[in-house]
């Protein structure tokens, strides 16, 4: 989830034809949630749809959804964003998440439910502030809810929490994951049983923090740049409780098709936030956003640590600064989840949505305007 000054936000994509319904739920109102009819954009343009599809909640605000598919339905662990009331800047302190809201859905294009707060701030014991962008796993039994947030000392750990019920509630554990750090966890499990968490996030994510392997406070906030090679997205593998690393956390490669790590000068290539890896005819997907040039862009690789080679774009800017997504196969068809900034016009203040993800015969995925 990228956080940044909104001066940049990317131009919002208009030509693109409406997929898939709106489908809404109505929970309780609460301060937070969208003032009806209050600033969302024009859903149309001169007769023809503004977006390529509509938000799948509108009574509070959600972004990052990562999706998961348990017993046959649809469940997505979005962040929840509020209007905190905190000046933006490039570290991102105007997201100052407090919550996680849990959605369900039995079908594409079906009802959305909400189902309340599944973990709140003041229950995890370390934390300090800023609850970003979630991811959940099922292993035994249990669900887990991995997540990012500050410790006391303002900087990002990884935390996990569970729960017997994929909505939760969910409780945290004590203390974070050993060894964790930066933002945007995402964890899969391969077909061998083994789960593997992939993570990291440049700028307030505090990614370019740990280019020594501990925390330094006094790293430039936006390095490296120019011909330097592009900070890599992290790796490791989960131990049997899904609740520590098994092993040293990895630099993931990103190359490309001449096997060069890509570079920082890339922006429109190399790894900002958000990483997400499915798997698809034997071959490992790792797509990520590349932040300030508003892509969400995907590599492959044979292993699931890597090296991974960029191969393309999978969706262009939506309206907003940030873009997050994650990808999920459901009844025969793949569909990508993302975000964008329609209800409010605020990159702060988000909304999710879903649309098919669709490739080509060699596996290549087809680019969405959305």
């Amino acid at each position: 989830m990228l956080r940044t000054l909104a001066s940049h936000r990317a131009a919002l994509l208009l030509a693109a034809p409406l997929a898939l319904a709106a489908c809404q739920s109505q929970p309780t109102q609460t301060a937070d949630q969208p003032a009806a009819g209050a600033t969302a954009p024009a859903h149309t343009t001169g007769g023809k749809p503004k977006y390529l599809t509509q938000p799948l909640l509108s009574s509070i605000y959600t972004a990052d959804p990562s999706a998961h598919v348990f017993n046959g339905k649809i469940y997505i662990y979005p962040s929840h964003d509020i209007e905190a009331g905190i000046p933006e800047n490039d570290k991102g302190d105007h997201f100052a998440m407090r919550d996680y809201h849990i959605l369900s859905m039995d079908s594409i294009g079906g009802k959305v439910t909400d189902h309340g707060v599944a973990l709140d701030l003041k229950d995890i014991p370390w934390a300090g502030r800023q609850l970003w962008a979630p991811d959940a796993a099922f292993k035994n039994g249990t669900y887990y809810l991995y997540f990012p947030v500050k410790d006391k000392q303002d900087v990002f750990r990884m935390g996990v929490a569970t729960s017997s019920s994929p909505t939760g509630p969910f409780k945290a554990d004590a203390t974070p994951i050993a060894g964790s750090y930066s933002i945007d966890p995402a964890v899969f499990t391969d077909t061998d049983g083994k789960a593997y968490m992939y993570f990291g996030g440049l700028w307030g994510g505090q990614l370019q923090r740990w280019q020594t392997g501990k925390y330094d406070a006094n790293a430039p906030e936006k390095k490296p740049d120019g011909n330097e090679p592009a900070i890599g997205p992290r790796v490791a593998q989960l131990s049997a409780d899904m609740k520590h690393f098994a092993g040293p956390v990895q630099e993931i490669k990103l190359v490309d098709e001449a096997g060069k790590p890509l570079l920082a000068s890339d922006t429109k290539r190399r790894f900002f936030e958000g990483g997400w890896l499915h798997k698809y005819q034997g071959k490992y997907y790792f797509s990520y956003s590349t932040g300030d040039t508003h892509l969400l862009v995907y590599a492959v690789s044979n292993s699931p640590t890597g090296p991974f080679t960029y191969k393309g774009v999978i969706m262009n800017p939506v309206q907003g600064w940030t873009t997050h997504h994650s990808i999920v196969e459901f009844k025969g068809k793949w569909y990508i989840f993302y975000h964008d900034t329609q209800l409010s016009g605020k990159t702060w203040l988000r909304n999710v949505k879903v649309t098919e993800l669709k490739r080509n015969p060699d596996g290549s995925i087809v680019t969405i305007n959305p």
